[in-house]
């Protein structure tokens, strides 16, 4: 587990991160997005000791975070910004990770780095910037270290790429309870792999849930009823958005679904669908909510 406890952090007078509180589980996915400049790069570089915080405490496994060479055993990064040594083929770097890490598997990298048709003799500073970042999260994961920070993980790598990535990353959580934070400013990319997710703005988490917890107790709803009606006929359920265009209503509702299908068929509609929400649909109405517009925190 993960824990972090009033985290603070300035460059001279800017402030990235300020009292940031966040608790990841054992075992879980959690995703961190935010718009870039946020301090997502910040939160895992403080927590990889590559930053020093300004205040606040960071717990892995109800152990405080120091310069302790068995505990970051446990910790690999895949920074935004990826270095390699010059002139460093992948082979070369496979071999790198395999004298830092106890656990690393090479035979396992090796073959990854075959189907993803990752030439091993070639200079990595000659790769694409996608196949870098795909040569940056094969070692990693092949590292079987307790816990995987990913920053802007799937950036420059294509969709069929990016799930198989998801896939092994989730075979991995799987295969060790590793615990894994992935930072993204796109809810899109993260949406189908994390279990956890959290959006971090102006120094803090302003919004964080389970992702199934989400998307089980906000739906869409169009409505049609025999009658004229407007957003009071709905004032008894938690509506966060009514919408009206003719005689259909579209609203978006939070809450038990059971319960609300039972109450809205008891108004004889004509037309009731129930549709489902994307993450960023959800993000959306929840930041209308919390008093924030979307596009201004993501």
């Amino acid at each position: 587990m993960i824990k972090i406890t009033d985290l603070s952090k300035s460059f001279g007078d800017k402030k990235v991160l300020e009292n940031l509180n966040c608790n990841i589980k054992t075992g879980s996915i959690y995703g961190l997005i935010g718009a870039n400049g946020a301090g997502k790069s910040t939160l895992l570089r403080i927590i990889m000791g590559i930053f020093k915080e300004d205040s606040g405490t960071i717990e892995l496994d109800e152990e405080i975070i120091k310069d302790k060479e068995e505990l970051m055993q446990k910790l690999v990064f895949v920074p935004d910004d990826l270095f390699f040594f010059k002139n460093y083929t992948l082979k070369d770097t496979i071999n790198f990770y395999a004298n830092v890490y106890n656990e690393f598997e090479s035979d396992r990298a090796i073959k990854f780095a075959e189907t993803l048709k990752l030439p091993l003799e070639k200079k990595i500073n000659n790769f694409s910037k996608g196949m870098k970042r795909q040569a940056a999260l094969i070692c990693a994961i092949c590292t079987n270290a307790d816990y995987m920070f990913f920053d802007e993980t799937f950036d420059g790598i294509d969709p069929v790429v990016r799930n198989y990535l998801k896939k092994i990353i989730a075979e991995q959580m799987d295969k060790k309870e590793t615990t894994i934070i992935m930072t993204s400013h796109n809810l899109r990319e993260l949406e189908d792999i994390c279990d956890n997710i959290g959006l971090l703005y102006k120094g803090g988490i302003l919004f964080e849930s389970e992702i199934d917890s989400l998307k089980t107790n906000m739906f869409k709803i169009q409505i049609s009823l025999p009658r004229e009606f407007s957003d009071k006929d709905f004032e008894n359920f938690n509506v966060l958005s009514f919408k009206k265009s003719g005689s259909v209503a579209t609203l978006i509702l939070k809450g038990d679904k059971e319960k609300y299908e039972k109450e809205l068929s008891e108004m004889n509609p004509i037309i009731l669908d129930f549709l489902p929400l994307t993450l960023e649909e959800i993000f959306i109405y929840q930041m209308e909510v919390l008093g924030y517009e979307f596009n201004t925190v993501i």
